[in-house]
């Protein structure tokens, strides 16, 4: 029996609290696994006292947070279901949430217990891939496997693939090379514990230490972003939906852009016409993997834009538009800019003008819903920071002393930072989530290789395999607790 009104609202009051704690208990304990890596070599070296470490890495962390682009946040959320997405505020996008989350939380915790440098990425992943799966399965009209965007998936899957291999190798041939041009002996031994290293040697694991938490701070940081943004738009609509902070000249400069790329679409149907809810499945179905572009998706994009264009066009401030007219004009928003980035990456717009307009005009929809609020960051980036203050040990000792079979040098920990940090920066600008984990712990592993310093097989064993199970085992995790927690939000608490 559903519940009434007053009794839904605070039912979602609440799950608006549990969830945004959850987003940000991720983080946390994503600060166990990735910002621990970034303090491993100044901490273990004796370069800088934990407690000045982990506070000056969550200080980068915030910056980099602070200074991100948003494209991994949303990078993560085009990963969903596309369904799920348009309809997050239901009671199968709440369920979405929660069951990714806890999912992830429950490896971290649990791979952070052994002391493995295990990824949050690879988790998170696994369960959005295991979240849309079993909605495929529950949904009725969606075939087995729909609930994947299986194009983002497969180019997810692939950096963080690659990610660890680049981090191997670059980090070794760096190693090699500064042994060729810096010929100083003591770069190149263990650290003495019982004192810190010479000026410039902690000079130098201090600036790679926060290369790699800047760089961690604006990949990582955003998957908790992405997350919390989902959260407020499905529960808080009427703020969160669209940018409410834009001007009327940039409302002004968006619907020139919306006439000119209607024009161009127009151009494309064929005669034919469509509106409403028809336009929107065509579109859905189009985004779908395998459809391909034909006059009928042309004349659902053009109704679409020009159901944009009308809205936005009768206000001077998005703050005009009722709470249910922002959250459908998200959806419109949504269905033309992914339409247009799959047209593109299809190679459907092979005008160099005409692709240049519609672009454009994608990225002018991309701003108005396509933000991350300041406080959103400074969340994200405390609990990182705090996750590291609680969590760095285990990791630490990993990363220093059981990869190779000798302790890890000065020039090794500066080689897998500062290649790290490289590999994550550019991977932010691309809007890819990679894993600091993988990438840094692949450097490490590297250096010792190319110092033929040998490796400890146990240790790398045990790396490999929580990094081939992670996948899977959230997968798993991840569509058992979506069916349930999707059960007890449509039969226990009466959400729809």
């Amino acid at each position: 029996m559903p519940l009434p009104v007053d009794d839904v609202t605070n039912v979602s009051t609440i799950l608006l609290f549990v969830a945004i704690g959850l987003a940000l208990t991720f983080e946390f304990v994503n600060g166990f696994h990735d910002t621990a890596n970034a303090v491993a070599t100044v901490i273990y070296t004796h370069t800088l006292n934990p407690f000045v470490a982990v506070v000056w890495s969550g200080l980068w962390n915030l910056i980099g947070a602070l200074t991100s682009s948003g494209a991994v946040a949303f990078g993560v959320i085009a990963l969903l279901p596309m369904d799920l997405v348009l309809n997050v505020g239901s009671a199968a996008g709440v369920a979405t949430v929660f069951a990714l989350l806890i999912a992830a939380i429950m490896w971290n915790l649990g791979t952070w217990y052994l002391g493995l440098p295990a990824s949050s990425s690879h988790a998170l992943i696994g369960s959005i891939m295991g979240v849309g799966l079993a909605n495929s399965l529950m949904a009725p009209g969606l075939a087995i496997g729909e609930g994947v965007n299986w194009s983002k998936a497969s180019e997810v899957g692939l950096a963080l693939i690659i990610s660890p291999i680049v981090g191997f190798c670059a980090a070794a041939l760096l190693l090699l090379l500064m042994k060729v041009f810096i010929r100083r002996p003591e770069l190149y031994r263990p650290p003495d514990l019982d004192k810190p290293p010479p000026f410039w040697i902690r000079s130098l694991l201090v600036v790679t230490c926060t290369g790699v938490s800047f760089a961690h701070g604006s990949n990582d940081g955003q998957k908790g972003m992405g997350l919390i943004m989902l959260i407020l738009i499905g529960l808080l609509p009427a703020t969160y939906a669209l940018r409410l902070t834009t001007s009327d000249a940039q409302l002004q400069e968006l619907l020139g852009s919306a006439q000119a790329a209607s024009a161009l679409v127009d151009q494309r149907t064929g005669g034919v016409t469509m509106a409403g809810g028809r336009a929107r499945e065509q579109l859905a179905t189009f985004l779908k993997r395998g459809a391909v572009a034909g006059p009928e998706t042309y004349a659902a994009l053009a109704s679409e834009i020009q159901l944009v264009a009308e809205k936005l066009g009768a206000v001077k401030s998005l703050s005009q538009l009722a709470p249910d007219v922002r959250s459908s004009l998200r959806r419109s928003i949504y269905l033309i800019a992914e339409s247009i980035g799959k047209l593109d990456s299809s190679q459907q717009l092979t005008d160099p003008g005409e692709r240049s307009t519609l672009l454009g005009f994608r990225a002018k929809l991309d701003g108005l819903t396509k933000f991350i609020p300041d406080w959103v960051k400074y969340a994200v980036a405390l609990a990182l920071g705090l996750g590291t203050m609680v969590g760095w040990k285990r990791v630490v000792v990993t990363v220093g002393e059981r990869i190779g079979k000798e302790k890890l040098t000065y020039a090794q920990g500066a080689s897998a930072q500062l290649v790290a940090m490289t590999t994550i920066g550019a991977a932010d600008v691309l809007g890819l989530p990679v894993s600091t984990t993988h990438v840094l712990s692949s450097g490490v592993a590297g250096t010792m290789a190319a110092n033929r310093s040998g490796l400890q097989i146990k240790t790398l064993r045990n790396l490999v395999l929580a990094w081939v199970l992670t996948l899977p085992v959230c997968v798993l995790l991840g569509a058992g607790l979506f069916a349930f927690g999707l059960y007890l939000l449509l039969n226990v608490f009466g959400l729809h």
